[in-house]
Formats: C-alpha cells, structure tokens, sequence
C-alpha cells in the first residue's frame, strides 16, 4: 500500500499487528508519533486529544478512526474543513461498559471497595457502621436508552429484579419494547423515584452538567449515582458536597471532568465513592476486537473504500 499510519496511544497488538501488514506503522511509544501531522496518511488514536491546529497541518491523511463512541477529543469542524474522514468504533465495548456500570453499583452498595481498603490498610473493622443496601426489588434510573443503556437495564431487571425506570428524550416509542419498564417525559421524574440512577448518555452542549446541584437534590436520600459515561455530565464540586453531607448513600465513577484527576481531588477523598480510571471499556475481549476494528477502518480508507461509521 505504501502508506504511513501512525498509532497515537497503547493500542492492543492485535490492531497494531494487523496495521503493519498493511502500512508502515508508526506506534506510541516511539517519539516519532509527534510528526503525524506531516507524515501520517492514516491516523489511530484513542485518548489523545486532536487539535484544529494538528489536523490543518495534515496534508496527507485521509482518515483518523478513534477507539470508542466518545469523539469530543477530536476538533471535528475542522476535519470536516480539511476533508479527513473521523471515524469511530460504537457498540464493541458496550458489554465491558455495561458491566462496569454494573460492578461499581454492587461495589457501592455492598461496600466491597471500603471494605477492600480498610483490610489492607488493618483498619479495625465495625461492620454494624458499614452497612450496605441490597439492590433486588430496587427502582434503577437509566439515562439514556441505546445500547449500553439497554444492557445495563437487562442486567437490573434479569438478576435483581429491579422496577426500571428510564429517560431519553430521543429515544422511539419501538424501543425496549420487550425490557419490562417505565418510560418518563423528565430527568426530575426519574431522579425523584430511583434508589439508583445510571448515566449512559454523550457528552454535549445539552448533557454538560447533566447532573448539577439541584438535580442531585432531587435524588433519594441514600441513592447511588453511577458514571460510566462522561465526567462532564456531572457537576463533580456538587456531588462532592451532596456526599459529603450524608444525603446520597455514595457513587461509582469510571470518569471525570478531568482525567486523571489529580490525587488529591476531593471526591477522590470520600469513602463512599469508588472509582475507576476511565477504564470500563478495558477487556481482553473488547480491547482486541476494537483494535482490529481502528485498524481495518483506516486500512479499508487507505485502499480506496469508503468510511465506516463516520462522523465527520
């Protein structure tokens, strides 16, 4: 093919493998990666942020496939400007994300991530003062009705038997049509009812602090919020304080407004919050197929075809 890809973060070698057959590859850790912009006819990245500035730079590259569905990393307006196809991976790590989302609930609700760190730590143990909430039978709030959403849901209802609740104002009336739940017109409406609620929504002008200090009031006392989605969602200072004043019973986040967050972020302090380092999608499984997926979407681009989930 005589083309250049250039792999901009950690990729599974399976796709790095596969791009090598095809190009001449590029890969991080190699300090070369910096001259992508002049050098690359194809991109594969998955954290590192893509300016307007890089992509008028790039002269060559055809395409910049991004591991995962989020692609605000990306300055997209100036790649539809500059004619780089932006492409992306949806739904293969929707089943390691739904199970994050899922493990972290549990987590919270039984304590498991307390109770892990006081042993280590050889803490004295009173378990009388740290109890945790059983979730069968419970009412769990699902924002935002795609894919993941859905298999979050199914989890619930299959083996807790949780009454499930949901919010998406862009969903169809056709969807969820065989999941037992309770569709309602108002993010208040859900917050109001649920013992859980579970974020599975983009990051946009309309979600940005989605959750703020006074849909947090809203919530339950001693209900669970879950984030496996967007850091930005949340209003981070707010849920700080609701938390620290007693009124949620605590939160799992795999993500934050800023990533990592540094060590002495507040949230980062509370006990009843556990915490994940933006690593829901991180499975054998889905790190393998998501890599050959990047890396056959930039090759197919490269031989001429045409561009498979694209968004710019």
């Amino acid at each position: 093919m005589n083309k250049k890809i250039y792999i901009l973060d950690a990729f599974y070698e399976a796709g790095i493998a596969l791009a090598k057959e095809h190009a001449e590859v590029v890969c991080w850790p190699d300090p070369a990666i910096v001259n992508w912009p002049e050098e690359a006819d194809g991109v594969m990245v998955r954290m590192t942020p893509i300016t307007a500035e890089q992509i008028r730079r790039a002269k060559h590259v055809q395409i910049i496939c991004k591991q995962g569905v989020g692609f605000e990393t990306i300055d997209i307006a100036a790649a539809k400007e500059c004619g780089i196809a932006v492409c992306r991976t949806p739904g293969v790590n929707s089943e390691a994300v739904a199970e994050m989302a899922f493990a972290l609930a549990l987590s919270v609700t039984r304590r498991i991530t307390r109770f892990d760190r006081m042993l280590r730590a050889g803490e004295e143990i009173v378990r009388p003062a740290h109890l945790g909430i059983e979730m069968n039978g419970k009412t769990v709030g699902v924002v935002g009705m795609g894919n993941i959403g859905t298999r979050v849901a199914r989890k619930w209802f299959g083996a807790f038997d949780a009454r499930i609740i949901a919010y998406d104002p862009y969903a169809t009336d056709d969807q969820w049509l065989d999941l037992p739940h309770q569709r309602v017109n108002s993010l208040d409406e859900l917050l109001a009812v649920s013992d859980l609620v579970t974020l599975h929504l983009p990051l946009n002008e309309q979600t940005k602090n989605l959750i703020d200090r006074a849909a947090l009031a809203i919530m339950k006392k001693n209900a669970v919020l879950i984030n496996v989605s967007r850091g930005g969602l949340i209003d981070e200072q707010a849920l700080f304080d609701v938390l620290q004043s007693g009124h949620l019973f605590g939160a799992g986040l795999d993500v934050f407004a800023i990533e990592p967050p540094p060590a002495d972020y507040p949230l980062l302090s509370l006990p009843n919050v556990v915490t994940t380092p933006h690593a829901a999608g991180g499975t054998v499984d889905t790190q393998e197929r998501s890599s050959l997926q990047v890396a056959q979407q930039v090759i197919d681009v490269l031989a001429g075809l045409p561009a498979m989930n694209r968004v710019a």
